[in-house]
């Protein structure tokens, strides 16, 4: 048997689909953006605002997946939907912005290794300086150990997602023990009231502002769902019990957040808090106002505790990326749009290790970049991750509106609605200059180095994608060209019937 006809080993049960998408949603930001940026810009009540109000509408583009997930249960997610329903070159922008958004977060969870390191065991690892960057020193012993982390979680990718599945659930588990028992600690202190919460918003901001600043980088927040339709192809139970596990995931991580940000704010007042931060910082100390909360919690078994909380998040992200990176890659190569090589499949242990591979190398470069260059990439990949959102929800409503299904039709095109309004609203608050979540010129440079990328593999491989027969084109990317597509001058086949 070729390796291009081998397919992926369906070994993922509900609980480690559902451990992937959480533990994809609860990462490094988590733990240490309560401190530099929840407090600080929006204030306890516009951060709690901002996650409900996220929440609620990123539940709307978890329903279009759903949706695109019963359709065309296919690795590739975003990429697959945005080719049925806007043809290959949609496809490719829908691909490139999603497969550069994961990659930047997996880089993002192993340089918060280097963080949380210099808290729990400080000097161990910071021997052996290189150079500085955005005023983050780089050391050789931390650039150890990110590469001992990336290597090895990409060594579980390789070797399948039976192991990696199991490992997800249970540091999942870790995950969520660690946060509650962060927030119940500091919640029993002596100075914890909940009068340390105020100001309710940030004084230098508009009550509407600081709501917005929060929402606007949902799809970093909640980025994580979205890897559920990446392992379609290997559940082992019905598409359409995926929409029930995505929603509670983006649900389970929305309460996780709110935790973690109520346990920084009310342990001691929040002016407090952030200028100790600050006195840190200027002194050249790791300033981590999570870790400063578990420290006066728990005292010495702080580290431990947070040490649960934070690996487990930093590792189930890294972990779900890893799997969501190489689907897309894989998808992406199978419809021709990516070298073919990027497509081939173990023929032991059914993984896109190819994918895996490149995946791994591309992300060795973050312990060399330093933690300050990674943070620059959080905007780039709130667009890159809304982009994906938009063309699933646009495709979705495509989708719907040529299926012959009529029941609930109307409730279908709202959730379309919503889906495609919360995406929207995203990309245009981090995009539009003046915006109170405009992204930052570091972050726009390196989306612009994102873009002249994507211009070069557009070009240098749309000659071999081009001259595919569109039946060809539709088995590569959806396994079948018997599903309808949607885009003009498709041939249409026979609708299909859309129910959830």
């Amino acid at each position: 048997m070729s390796q291009e006809k081998l397919e992926l080993e369906k070994s993922m049960s509900p609980a480690q689909v559902w451990a992937l998408a959480l533990g994809s949603i609860v990462g490094w930001g988590c733990f240490v953006l309560p401190g530099d940026m929840f407090l600080p810009q929006a204030g306890i009540m516009g951060t709690l605002i901002g996650f409900g109000v996220g929440a609620f509408l990123i539940c709307f583009v978890a329903v279009c997946y759903s949706y695109m997930i019963k359709y065309a249960p296919v690795a590739g997610g975003a990429f697959a939907y945005a080719y049925v329903g806007f043809g290959p070159t949609a496809a490719f922008v829908c691909g490139w912005a999603l497969v550069l958004g994961y990659i930047a977060i997996i880089g993002i969870d192993v340089a918060a290794l280097a963080l949380i390191f210099r808290f729990l065991f400080p000097g161990v690892f910071e021997f052996g300086p290189l150079y500085s960057i955005a005023g983050w020193q780089v050391y050789t012993g931390e650039v150890i150990l990110m590469t001992a982390a990336t290597l090895l979680f990409g060594w579980m990718n390789y070797r399948g997602n039976s192991f990696a599945g199991k490992f997800q659930v249970m540091l999942t588990f870790l995950l969520t023990i660690g946060i509650v028992s962060l927030f119940t600690g500091s919640a029993s202190l002596e100075t914890a009231e909940v009068g340390n919460l105020l100001p309710l918003f940030a004084e230098h901001r508009s009550m509407i502002s600081c709501v917005l600043i929060i929402f606007a980088i949902s799809p970093f927040l909640f980025a994580g769902f979205d890897t559920v339709p990446q392992a379609a192809e290997e559940f082992t139970f019905e598409p359409s019990r995926a929409r029930n596990i995505m929603i509670i995931a983006i649900l389970c991580g929305l309460v996780l957040y709110a935790l973690v940000t109520l346990a920084v704010g009310i342990a001691i007042p929040v002016p407090e808090m952030l200028a100790k931060m600050d006195a840190m910082r200027a002194a050249g100390g790791t300033a981590w106002a999570t870790g400063e909360v578990a420290a006066m919690a728990f005292g010495k078994l702080g580290a431990v505790v947070l040490a649960c909380a934070v690996m487990g998040a930093v590792c189930t992200g890294i972990n779900g990326f890893y799997i969501a990176t190489s689907r897309l890659l894989l998808s992406m190569a199978r419809a021709g749009i990516m070298p073919s090589w990027f497509g081939d499949i173990h023929p032991k242990y059914r993984t896109p290790y190819k994918a895996i591979l490149f995946t791994i190398a591309i992300v060795l470069l973050t312990p060399f970049a330093g933690r300050s260059v990674i943070v620059w990439i959080v905007d780039m990949s709130s667009v890159g991750t809304g982009i994906g959102y938009l063309f699933s929800c646009l495709a979705a409503r495509r989708v719907i509106l040529g299926s012959t299904d009529v029941d609930q039709r109307s409730l279908k095109m709202f959730c379309c609605g919503m889906g495609t309004l919360a995406s929207v609203f995203c990309i245009v608050l981090l995009l539009i200059p003046g915006s109170p979540a405009y992204i930052s010129e570091a972050s726009r440079w390196c989306m612009v180095v994102w873009v002249a990328m994507g211009v070069f593999f557009y070009f240098s491989n749309r000659s071999a994608w081009a001259e595919l027969p569109e039946d060809q084109l539709r088995r590569n990317v959806l396994g079948s060209d018997d599903i309808p597509v949607f885009y003009k001058g498709a041939a249409q086949g026979q609708p299909q019937t859309v129910s959830e």
